[in-house]
């Protein structure tokens, strides 16, 4: 954990509710379903107040450098530019996974559902895969 919290430490003070719902909404479409779901996860399980302070910065580290104008990867470069910011919120949710209920789980999902539609499970071919 501690490598992790030095990376994204300086972002945590990137980090504001405005800022991160701004992100969402002008770029959730670009970064994709994955990210931003995982991103709703973190932002939802920090507000739980179960949630501990080191989980918070951890948090508010990783949305942090989601939300930076300048990352590794700068997030316009198509076809790879949220790899980065993936890789960070994966981190960051492995992390902090035991704070993420099923109740965060699913305030992720709607909100996610209400952007991207509900998410649609193919139905198995006629020979079974």
């Amino acid at each position: 954990m501690g490598a992790y919290n030095s990376r994204t430490g300086s972002y945590r003070q990137a980090y504001s509710d405005e800022s991160f719902w701004l992100k969402l909404r002008r770029f959730a479409g670009t970064a994709g379903r994955e990210l931003t779901e995982k991103a709703l996860m973190l932002y939802y399980a920090a507000r739980r107040p179960e949630t501990p302070t080191w989980a918070r910065a951890t948090i508010y580290g990783a949305l942090g450098y989601f939300i930076a104008p300048l990352d590794a990867i700068v997030d316009i470069t198509p076809g790879i530019g949220y790899t980065d910011d993936l890789g960070v919120l994966a981190v960051a949710f492995l992390t902090v996974a035991r704070y993420v209920d099923a109740d965060v789980r699913a305030q992720a999902a709607r909100r996610v559902d209400q952007w991207f539609g509900p998410k649609v499970i193919p139905a198995p071919d006629h020979k079974g895969h």
